[in-house]
């Protein structure tokens, strides 16, 4: 990355300089969430797994543009100083689409999460977004007094009209629930090299797909006519992880089911289960989830930057 990149004003956005020559001139950005950065390794691994997850997407010919709240500015496109600080995590906010007035308004730092990330990129025309794994329906949702516990990944998906690749969604949440949500919620779901949704440590959480695809060139076709019919919703690009780091199911869920009675003793609740989990699945399997999660991220985005590629290709537009 170039030790500081100008910043074009677009709106409330600040679009670095590099993305916006790339936009300008239609060619292949790729979209990155912070979260992953801010709250999901720690410093300096952090740090690395930045600078990995941006040469992923120049090594497919994509020009990477991660998002970020920074001193109250929306940054699409992140230069050296704005990725340590996001990196470091020092008072950085975790930022869903509803947080980021709130979190603009104070002048706070804040990573965005999928459902912010998504809606910021659209905004600022990027078709293209890569992460590790969507949000989706909590398991034990809405039993007894407690309400349904349902991320705003779903909904910011179904309205907003940009491809996302991840590894589905995590084996912590109701992924039979989720599934059927972005069903109902009118999201294309799309197997790229796989018939099964994915579980994000897990190749297959045993729920078929409708719809696959072995190469980028049919997933970019897809997309196109999605464009083409005028439809509002994303597209979700499941992508399963690596084989070699790809986690066993017996042994996750073990390790997923005392996790979760560990937030429920802990009164962990809302969007502090998942970081909550994570760390404690991290602990559980001696680190072989962050691993995991390190490969899926980076792969995800190489995928997403060939995806970008192939939407710049005058035969498939």
């Amino acid at each position: 990355m170039a030790a500081r990149r100008a910043l074009v004003v677009t709106g409330h956005l600040q679009v670095s300089q590099e993305v916006e020559q790339a936009l300008a001139a239609k060619a292949a950005v790729v979209a990155l969430e912070s979260t992953i950065i801010a709250h999901g390794f720690p410093y300096p691994e952090s740090l690395s797994v930045a600078q990995a997850l941006h040469e992923a997407v120049r090594d497919e010919g994509s020009v990477p543009a991660m998002i970020a709240i920074v001193r109250g500015e929306v940054r699409i496109g992140l230069d050296d100083e704005a990725t340590e600080l996001i990196a470091r995590g020092d008072d950085v906010e975790k930022c869903g689409v509803a947080d980021i007035a709130a979190v603009c308004a104070r002048g706070a730092d804040g990573a965005t999460t999928v459902s912010a990330s998504i809606t910021l990129a659209a905004q600022a025309g990027i078709e293209v977004f890569a992460t590790g794994g969507l949000g989706g329906v909590h398991r034990h949702h809405g039993g007894g007094d407690a309400p349904a516990d349902i991320s705003a990944d779903l909904l910011a998906l179904s309205r907003t009209p940009i491809a996302v690749v991840s590894s589905g969604a995590k084996m912590l949440l109701d992924l039979p629930a989720t599934v059927e949500a972005l069903e109902t919620l009118g999201v294309p779901v799309l197997g790229y090299r796989t018939t099964h949704f994915p579980a994000f440590y897990l190749s297959s959480s045993g729920i078929p797909l409708r719809h696959s695809f072995d190469n980028v060139a049919g997933l970019a076709s897809a997309i196109q006519c999605q464009r083409e019919m005028g439809a509002l919703s994303g597209i979700l690009v499941c992508n399963p992880p690596p084989d070699d780091v790809a986690l066993g199911p017996e042994e996750l869920e073990r390790w997923v089911e005392q996790a979760l009675a560990e937030a429920n003793r802990d009164g962990i609740v809302g969007s502090d289960v998942t970081p909550y989990v994570l760390d404690a699945l991290h602990r559980l399997s001696a680190g072989r989830t962050v691993v995991c999660n390190k490969d899926l991220a980076r792969e995800n985005a190489a995928v997403a930057g060939r995806l970008a590629h192939a939407l710049t290709i005058p035969e498939v537009q």
